[in-house]
């Protein structure tokens, strides 16, 4: 149903109008009437027309006037001047208001019925557009809060994983480098730092979630993971790595003015700890300052730097080459291992001119625990006995050159063993894949029912199989089953149908388009050709 207001000070203006309009649309059209810009502006906010014939020139408030406050209440109305004067006087004007056509009196009723179809087609069309943006609006108030989730995970469980973070970066349109962590944690009461029965506040916060996240969004502006038992994970935007003392105290206060909020909206208490900025492969790091600072504070609200909660190191020492270092041995990556451990043996140098033991020590210290990354991994078995002669070793050794060697050697085999074990995992799963497309290419082998096969995960099949072999999975299988099918082509005599399903594909048309993209010609062309 379109509603229209007819807007004109003489009585048989509207009703000519009314009845050319009843007449051609019938009871399509809802009709009202107003004899002056007043009662038009009082019909326009309880009738809500779609469309409004305004007679420009009327006593009191006149059609322009009237035009002007029916808009700013409803920025969707389409309006018709009607006037029995040159319309060029009011053009300007009109343009302002967003005038969609003119009708000069006295009114043709072909001209009437044409701009009206106009009008309509153009409400439907604006009508439809807001039914369509709702959708994606309820869309993604579902997809953003998931995609938001899986920021949170990837940033905290891959941090190291740079594509992964800077994919999820794109989506929510996180333009900065630099992030900090908030956790904020939920019980019935706070006494000392403590909060009481964590579990059934919980439980009580998961119906009332979605208003608890807008709330932290709006105060905060950063990226909320879900509730996690009791728990809730909040990253954090930051233009700058530096974050000066001022710049802390705001945002003290500032979640400490959300948690009453959110305490006298939801009956409990909250307490939240904030960690130091960091760059974004490295936001695991202030997540745990966050989670060890809200455990260990006793106020509403703690900073990482109110209380020291990780290691603190003395300013000339090199905490990101040590970090860079252990990186690489993680990664299983031998020269970046080997380059950074010639560069921690390069600064320890420079603090001593002597093989001190403090310095062989600290070579120790690093190659244990890059053994135990090792070990971790699965990359070497542990054995009571595999370090016998470090020890010795260590004193024996007298110069910087023969501990370097010896140094750079114990942190290059760790990252070795380390990357093998990751090759002999890519080389397995890929080799049991390989195997067992070869044996059933010809039917259905999607990646989730090759990964369920294998007992792994998709995406980890994905992963791996590009590893191993250079190429993604689904271009290996159908490279496997157009060399199948070029070979029957030529080499058989069967139909080119037969030759599509047992190349397991079940569309022919589709069979013939995906072996033209990867040969060039149809099978057809290719048999016809004898190409071998």
């Amino acid at each position: 149903m379109m509603r229209i207001l007819i807007c004109d000070d003489e009585g048989i203006v509207q009703e000519s109008l009314k009845f050319m309009i009843r007449k051609s649309f019938g009871d399509k059209c809802e009709l009202e009437s107003a004899k002056n810009g007043r009662t038009a502006i009082e019909l326009a906010e309880s009738f809500r027309p779609d469309i409004v014939l305004m007679d420009i020139q009327m006593p009191g408030i006149n059609g322009i006037e009237a035009m002007q406050e029916i808009r700013k209440e409803n920025k969707n109305i389409i309006f018709i001047v009607l006037t029995a004067y040159d319309k060029f006087e009011y053009t300007q004007k009109s343009i302002d208001i967003g005038v969609m056509s003119y009708l000069t009196k006295p009114i043709n009723r072909d001209t009437l019925i044409e701009t009206l179809h106009k009008a309509m087609k153009l409400v439907k069309e604006r009508k439809e557009k807001v039914r369509n943006d709702l959708k994606i609006k309820e869309k993604l108030e579902v997809v953003i809060p998931m995609i938001e989730n899986g920021f949170v995970y990837s940033v905290l469980l891959d941090g190291h994983n740079e594509g992964s973070n800077l994919s999820y970066r794109e989506l929510l349109n996180i333009e900065t480098d630099y992030g900090y962590a908030i956790v904020i944690e939920c019980g019935d009461e706070l006494h000392k730092g403590e909060l009481s029965n964590t579990v059934g506040a919980g439980i009580r916060l998961q119906k009332h979630y979605m208003v608890m996240r807008e709330m932290l969004k709006e105060a905060t502006g950063g990226i909320v993971g879900a509730l996690m038992a009791n728990k809730v994970i909040i990253l954090v935007p930051s233009d700058t790595g530096e974050e000066e003392y001022n710049e802390r105290l705001v945002k003290i206060d500032n979640i400490r003015g959300m948690l009453r909020k959110l305490e006298q909206q939801l009956d409990m208490k909250f307490k939240a700890g904030i960690g130091s900025v960091k760059n974004w492969n490295e936001m695991n790091e202030s997540y745990q300052e966050a989670m060890d600072t809200e455990r260990q504070g006793v106020g509403k609200v703690t900073h990482a730097k109110d209380l020291p909660v990780t290691c603190v190191y003395e300013d000339s020492y090199p905490v990101e080459l040590e970090k860079k270092l252990f990186a690489a041995v993680e990664e299983g990556d031998l020269e970046k291992t080997r380059k950074y451990s010639q560069e921690f043996m390069s600064w320890m140098n420079s603090q001593s001119a002597e093989v001190s033991g403090v310095i062989r020590l600290k070579a120790m210290e690093f190659v244990l625990w890059a053994e135990h990354l090792a070990y971790m991994q699965g990359g070497m078995m542990y054995r009571f006995s595999s370090r016998e002669g470090y020890l010795e070793t260590l004193l024996s050794l007298q110069t910087y050159e023969e501990l370097g060697h010896w140094f750079v050697q114990k942190m290059g085999e760790a990252s070795q063993h380390i990357a093998m074990k990751q090759q002999e995992k890519t080389h397995n799963v890929a080799e049991k894949a390989k195997g067992y497309i070869k044996d059933h290419f010809s039917s259905d082998l999607s990646l989730e029912t090759m990964a369920k096969e294998l007992g792994i995960s998709p995406y980890y099949l994905s992963k791996l199989f590009k590893e191993s072999e250079g190429v993604n999975y689904i271009d290996y299988l159908t490279g496997l089953r157009i060399d199948y099918a070029k070979e029957q082509l030529i080499h058989s005599k069967k139909s080119i149908k037969e030759i599509c399903h047992e190349s397991g594909y079940g569309d022919p048309n589709y069979f013939s388009r995906i072996f033209k993209k990867w040969t060039g010609i149809t099978p057809t062309e290719y048999r016809e050709g004898g190409v071998r």
